[in-house]
């Protein structure tokens, strides 16, 4: 599913949907809520940018490699954040207050999933990446491992990460991770080499509805901006990917068969195109 849709890149703000459509497949978010100390309803907000796909990575991979629904943030956050290249700073804007910020709005969003490729039927599914969680908000000198974070993985999240796994590199992850289009696109050309058969042409257009924030917009400034910042954000991902069989043009990003960037032992490739 997040190699084919993907997360807002800003704040969508304060909607009470946001989506995105990549041909017949379409992700919706919505924010969960919470009750403020007036008992009035309030929205947590939209998870966002790099830290929520970021962490995404880290649940899926420990989900496959653990087959346990119970994930631990290692024995304090600052660990994790190191574990996933990132530099861990305190104060009201550092990057600690960020991945607990974010961490709690993308584990009480709702995703909504569809399928239109089918005009007899109706498919969809609703889910949640954690029925539970535990995060731990104080000093990190005062963490202990009896304190350590964790996550329960929600049954559907749990099953659609390890029954449809995709091989992403951790290494090529921390490369990339100041960006989050530079790693909705390594994931997405991660998928695409492996399940590509044949020279295949994305038309700007459809990357632009698929990655782009203005997707909708049909000023050709925008269009010249997307096509720029994707291009840039592409030729950075194939530096640490060079084995992707990829092509800019006019016309499109072209796609020919190529060698996944991990090598998928017996069975993996099967697994992932159920």
């Amino acid at each position: 599913m997040f190699t084919q849709t993907s997360l807002p890149y800003r704040d969508p703000g304060d909607v009470p949907a946001w989506g995105r459509r990549n041909g017949d497949l379409s992700l919706t978010v919505q924010p969960g809520m919470t009750t403020d100390t007036n008992n009035k309803p309030q929205s947590i907000g939209y998870p966002y940018g790099t830290m929520p796909r970021l962490i995404l990575t880290f649940l899926s991979t420990e989900a496959v490699r653990t087959g346990s629904q119970d994930i631990v943030l290692g024995n304090s956050l600052t660990d994790f954040m190191n574990s996933m290249g990132l530099a861990a700073t305190g104060g009201k804007n550092g990057s600690l207050t960020r991945m607990r910020n974010q961490s709690h709005r993308l584990f009480n969003a709702t995703l909504t999933i569809e399928y239109k490729g089918d005009a007899n039927r109706k498919v969809g599914a609703k889910l949640y990446v954690a029925s539970a969680y535990n995060i731990w908000c104080g000093g990190e000198e005062e963490q202990s491992s009896q304190s350590a974070s964790t996550v329960h993985l929600s049954d559907e999240f749990f099953r659609e990460v390890t029954a449809h796994p995709v091989p992403l590199d951790m290494n090529a992850i921390k490369a990339l991770g100041g960006s989050a289009l530079r790693l909705d696109v390594y994931a997405w050309l991660t998928y695409r080499m492996f399940s590509v058969n044949r020279a295949t042409t994305v038309p700007w257009e459809s990357l632009m509805v698929q990655f782009g924030s203005a997707a909708e917009s049909s000023d050709r400034r925008r269009r010249y901006q997307f096509r720029r910042d994707f291009t840039d954000a592409l030729n950075q991902v194939v530096t640490v990917y060079p084995q992707a069989n990829v092509e800019p043009t006019d016309a499109g990003v072209v796609l020919r068969p190529g060698l996944p960037h991990i090598p998928m032992v017996p069975g993996f490739r099967t697994l992932a195109r159920l």
